[in-house]
């Protein structure tokens, strides 16, 4: 993060294109709650959405699953496709029970998450906590260069601090910051980019925008391509105003689009179809 206001991820929303995408961001948003199925059925679209999204954060993560796979499979362990599958499901399923903590300790949920996601296949010195000097990451896609560990420690304590003291910035602006700065990072040895979007994931639901977590923004990550991601996340790393712009604009576009999947399994579930 580049920004250096009183309030920086706020003074984000100055940049040219975002508050067009935050707009449109909430009027998705709000279409899909106002669905009639949300109505009687929102614990089942809640469950839908985060299906969709675990296997969306896993395609991203090298693991791409057709959805059929990942809702009939039982057994996540063995080949390492399978337990990034497993663990994106896991990290769902941790997310909504974090809020509380994350108001109040962001690097505690982060070390929770990791260690979550790690399900006992790190070694367990360097599980939840970040990584030390020297110690190599172990990341998908991902090719940026890496922080040292003293830049993580620092930086982290940054991203902490703005989580904590809140501020007016939309949703889509919080999110898209600690989603890119996590990514920028890595501050584990593992599983960070499954930690970086399950991060998203609470700061949409802690924030009011997605409170039943039906907008799932993994979703249309996956849905825009792995050439995509990578290439708005390398704006974020740029930090110039433009990159910035871009990756938020990318991860609005990436929330819309997990709303045009939560709409249809709302279609589907009124057609008596799901």
């Amino acid at each position: 993060m580049s920004t250096t206001a009183s309030d920086p991820l706020a003074a984000l929303g100055s940049l040219p294109g975002v508050p067009d995408a935050v707009d449109s961001v909430r009027k998705a948003v709000d279409r899909v709650y106002g669905h009639r199925v949300m109505r009687r059925r929102s614990n089942e679209v809640t469950a839908e959405a985060a299906l969709r999204g675990s296997r969306g954060s896993a395609a991203l993560a090298g693991a791409d699953w057709n959805l059929e796979e990942v809702r009939r499979r039982t057994d996540f362990s063995g080949e390492d496709e399978a337990r990034t599958v497993g663990a994106a499901l896991r990290l769902t399923a941790e997310a909504g029970q974090l809020l509380s903590v994350w108001r109040q300790s962001p690097l505690r949920v982060l070390a929770r998450l990791h260690l979550v996601a790690a399900g006992g296949a790190t070694p367990d010195d360097a599980v939840g906590r970040p990584r030390l000097a020297g110690e190599a990451v172990d990341e998908p896609l991902i090719e940026a260069p890496l922080p040292s560990a003293g830049e993580v420690a620092g930086r982290l304590e940054g991203l902490s601090r703005l989580i904590i003291a809140g501020g007016s910035a939309p949703a889509l602006i919080a999110a898209a910051v600690v989603h890119g700065e996590l990514l920028a990072l890595r501050p584990f040895g593992s599983h960070n980019g499954l930690v970086a979007r399950t991060a998203e994931r609470i700061v949409l639901i802690g924030s009011g925008l997605d409170p039943k977590s039906i907008c799932p923004a993994e979703v249309g990550h996956a849905e825009q391509g792995r050439a995509a991601y990578v290439a708005a996340f390398a704006g974020y790393t740029a930090g110039t105003p433009e990159g910035m712009a871009a990756w938020i604009a990318h991860c609005g576009r990436s929330i819309e689009l997990g709303v045009r999947e939560s709409t249809a399994v709302c279609e589907a579930l009124q057609r008596g179809a799901a």
